[in-house]
């Protein structure tokens, strides 16, 4: 009994550590292309061309967010449970029904965007200049929700080999069609880019989704009644998305009005790199664990058991990664982007260790949204943002760029002590030995690189940081070989077997 326990936690952590790595590694050829995009289009437009690009990006998302009515997430779960049912006509319907709400909520994002583009102008440049480009940027925000819905339908029917190649050729085009447009026209090839990115975005996606499931579209009373449930359950995502991309435009408001645009250009440069970019690991939550978690009931074992997993696995896998990625920020900052973005490494080296939080924190905030609590989702995500705008105010007015570091993990350590206190009283989830054990193992190890960073000496500096690269990725590769499979399929995978 007791070895086929230990077989099946074996498994357990395999699975954890399968789907980890496998769509960290989709996730981490979109980041490649993304990073080439980013670092040709820094050395064109520079710091300013970068924080308009993030204040638009950022607008977008907000308007999007806003009227989307967060159909992307309930049209997984619709599809998804039409497709489980094997009636095809069923899933026909449901695609055309998908379909026909993203039809309706694409043209309202592009009304609204060109309704509110005075008021989006005015607070987020603090000047009207801008309300023609917000006009231009409508269709973007209209194309960018048809393109949702169709990422929606290739999820649902399992089709998640063909959006990850769709992805990647995105970010492809990305850079061809995009970088070759600045160069020539420079800043005011902005705004006409983003539109034909979203563009090539959804044609894309649409090569793939219209190859299983042609268009079709319908307008009939009846059919489109049958969305309500599903716009309902994504109401409450699409207020979290708010909350997201709200707190994030007030602060690169923020940045922008108390400073200059170059400022907006330097944090959106850290935090992509930071944030965005070490988040391909936290990729296979949504398309693994979220579903096991979903699936597992009211058993606290159980959602103790699987929430600990998944917290250890990532922990040890990210923990390494971070290490290297904070010595390493001298050459990485001027090689993605140029010399005149170093000015950031102050505020993402306080970022990195807010990630080591954000590893443990993020399996804990799933739990709601697994069991359907919207409203506590809402709240935890609200009490967030509150504290991430106020936090990043103050500290940005006391320490400068900086301090918004120290504010994200000031932050990233409020919302983990708010998440584990009420986690577990609502769901009665405790937090293990072996992760406590692990956390007081790999964070010192971060501490002591964050340490490492004031060290002068080049020399010095390089070795100290390679050794405790080495020393953090030991104690991953020990206890992950010690948990699964690795060091078996490492042997054969080198062998040739």
């Amino acid at each position: 009994m007791k070895e086929k326990t230990n077989r099946e936690n074996h498994n357990s952590y395999s699975h954890i550590l399968k789907y980890t790595g496998l769509f960290g590694g989709v996730q981490g050829l979109n980041i490649l292309a993304s990073m080439v995009k980013t670092k040709l289009v820094a050395l064109i437009l520079g710091p300013n061309g970068i924080g308009l690009i993030s204040l638009f990006n950022s607008t977008m998302g907000l308007v999007g967010n806003a009227t989307g009515f967060g159909l992307p997430v309930g049209a997984v779960k619709k599809i998804s449970e039409a497709y489980d049912g094997g009636d095809e006509m069923v899933v026909r319907e449901t695609v055309k029904l998908v379909r026909s709400w993203s039809l309706f909520i694409a043209l309202l994002g592009t009304f609204v965007c060109v309704a509110l583009s005075p008021l989006l102008s005015r607070y987020t440049f603090s000047w009207e200049g801008h309300t023609l480009h917000f006009i231009c940027l409508a269709p973007a925000v209209g194309l960018t929700a048809l393109a949702g819905g169709e990422v929606a339908i290739l999820k649902g029917i399992r089709k998640l080999r063909q959006l990850a190649e769709s992805t990647v050729y995105t970010s492809l085009l990305g850079v061809v069609l995009a970088v070759p447009i600045y160069y020539i026209f420079g800043v005011a090839a902005i705004v006409p880019s983003l539109v034909l990115l979203a563009l090539a975005n959804l044609i894309v996606v649409c090569v793939r989704s219209y190859h299983f499931y042609p268009l079709e579209l319908s307008f009939n009373r009846n059919l489109l009644k049958k969305g309500r449930g599903m716009l309902r359950l994504g109401t409450g995502f699409m207020i979290a998305g708010i909350f997201g991309a709200g707190s994030e435009l007030i602060v690169k408001s923020f940045l922008n009005n108390m400073a200059q645009i170059e400022e907006v250009g330097l944090y959106n440069a850290g935090y992509m790199m930071t944030i965005t970019y070490t988040g391909m690991v936290f990729s296979a939550m949504e398309s693994d664990y979220f579903p096991r978690l979903s699936a597992i009931g009211s058993e606290k074992y159980k959602i103790n058991q699987t929430v600990n997993r998944q917290i250890e696995v990532t922990l040890l896998i990210l923990a390494p990664m971070l290490v290297a990625f904070m010595v390493s920020l001298p050459l990485l900052l001027p090689l993605l982007y140029s010399k005149s973005f170093l000015p950031a490494i102050g505020m993402m080296q306080f970022m990195v260790l807010a990630i080591y939080l954000r590893a443990v924190k993020l399996p804990l905030a799933y739990l709601p949204l697994a069991k359907g609590d919207a409203l506590l989702y809402l709240i935890m995500e609200g009490a967030y943002a509150v504290f991430y705008i106020t936090l990043t105010i103050f500290f940005y007015q006391q320490y400068g760029l900086s301090g918004v570091g120290i504010a994200i993990l000031v932050c990233a350590v409020i919302d983990f002590a708010m998440l584990y206190i009420t986690m577990h009283f609502k769901y009665g989830y405790v937090q293990s030995r072996k992760v406590t054990r692990y956390i007081l193992l790999q964070f010192p190890v971060g501490i002591l690189a964050y340490a490492a960073t004031y060290i002068q000496d080049p020399v010095i500096y390089w070795t100290t940081g390679c050794l405790l690269t080495i020393l953090s990725t030991w104690i991953s590769f020990v206890i992950l070989r010690r948990k699964t499979s690795l060091w078996k399929r490492l042997k054969e995978k080198f062998s040739g077997k």
